[in-house]
């Protein structure tokens, strides 16, 4: 029987390293066995629920007792597979390890060389793990740490009762705290500071923002499109029109913000095309800053035909696929592109803080289902169908 000071349940993948024929890893990925590109090399992902010993801190680390953390499409990539039994997310993976990187929870240990946070406090922490001594780091790069570690995906995640994560990587939510009347809500709002702060930098940092009553598109209203719609409208979009597939996450765009929501498969069976609707809907103007969030790179084709002047497009969604692009849209409008990953450069987590904590947008609108950590391949499953904006695991 397990006892609070010795195991903790945890879901852990598994997976078989079996590199794709046309790929050849790195001598530091056969080594590390840290793929840079999961769909290449992991193949029969396998999700168990185990006991596991209950991790301890470091000097300059703390632990965790998880209160919520959130399923991402990235879990849901790493979960499901191909044809051919290959994971479908195309980022950095090392297996087995602990899934779940959107999360909050209580400070229960402390470090003997931390001194920022005690006992009790209510954090966040941040999904990307980097060193700060590297040449990217020391450039301000955070999210392009040479040796880069990620939360879920190559050290232990959030789907445990319990994590072990270095103080730097920790933000303090009191502010949340105070703002909700319920703690079990407060942390469940903190548990979406992360997919919040990786819309954030794509929308502000990377891409520079807009100026108020601009034109926003949102292309996919999962998580992080439902989170660029909602800090869209807080920093004063004038029109934020929003394309979604699935039903149940369109009438939710609806709810948090969106002015506009339309369904691409509808369009193009009465035979408009995406670049035209927006093109219609803003009167000729185009759409001044557009989001993409749904991991499906052939919407480049539609984005490019309706940029404003000036317009800006920065892309979140990721995807094992190629696409191509007419440079002549963005030169004879004055445009650009912007990839975006990660939510560490320029600390878009203190800035989403904040605005949480002043009561602006309400994240935990979003979560459409709860489940216990027991029920992990439940949830799962679920996630898997798409329904849902966001499912929420409650250790």
């Amino acid at each position: 029987m397990k006892t609070m000071s010795e195991k903790m349940l945890a879901a852990i993948l598994y997976g078989d390293w079996v590199p794709r024929s046309d790929y050849k890893p790195s001598p530091e990925e056969e080594r590390t066995r840290k793929a840079k590109h999961g769909s290449r090399v992991w193949r029969n992902p396998v999700l168990r629920l185990e006991d596991i010993e209950r991790p301890k801190p470091g000097p300059k680390q703390v632990v965790i007792r998880v209160r919520a953390c959130g399923i991402c499409g990235s879990d849901v990539h790493m979960y499901e597979k191909d044809s051919d039994g290959y994971m479908l997310y195309p980022g950095m993976v090392r297996l087995p390890v602990v899934i779940g990187h959107e999360l909050s929870g209580e400070v229960v240990e402390v470090g003997s060389d931390v001194s920022e946070l005690r006992v009790g406090d209510p954090v966040t922490c941040v999904e990307m793990w980097y060193c700060g001594e590297c040449f990217n780091c020391r450039r301000g790069y955070f999210d392009h740490c040479v040796n880069l570690e990620e939360m879920g995906f190559t050290e232990n995640g959030g789907f445990a009762e319990y994590l072990v994560v270095d103080a730097k990587y920790c933000w303090k939510i009191d502010g949340i705290l105070e703002l909700y009347k319920s703690e079990e809500k407060a942390y469940e709002a903190g548990s979406l500071v992360e997919p919040f702060s990786v819309a954030y930098k794509a929308m502000f940092i990377r891409a520079g923002g807009f100026f108020p009553g601009a034109y926003v598109v949102v292309y996919g209203c999962g998580p992080i499109g439902l989170a660029c719609t909602m800090l869209a409208k807080a920093a004063g979009a004038g029109k934020v029109i929003a394309f979604e597939v699935i039903p149940e996450r369109a009438e939710l765009a609806k709810k948090v913000g969106a002015d506009y929501v339309f369904n691409p498969r509808e369009l193009e069976r009465e035979g408009k095309s995406i670049h035209e609707v927006i093109l219609d809907v803003t009167g000729g103007w185009g759409a001044d800053l557009q989001v993409e969030a749904a991991g499906y790179p052939p919407l480049l084709s539609e984005m490019q035909r309706c940029l404003a002047v000036g317009g800006k497009v920065t892309w979140i969604g990721r995807a094992d696929r190629e696409t191509s692009i007419w440079l002549e849209h963005f030169q004879v409008r004055s445009s650009q592109i912007y990839g975006s990953q990660g939510h560490v450069d320029m600390a878009p987590f203190m800035w989403v803080i904040r605005m949480m904590s002043t009561g602006k947008m309400d994240p935990t609108k979003i979560i459409t289902a709860r489940f216990k950590l027991s029920e992990i391949h439940k949830a799962m499953e679920r996630a898997s169908e798409r329904r849902d904006a966001k499912i929420t695991i409650k250790p």
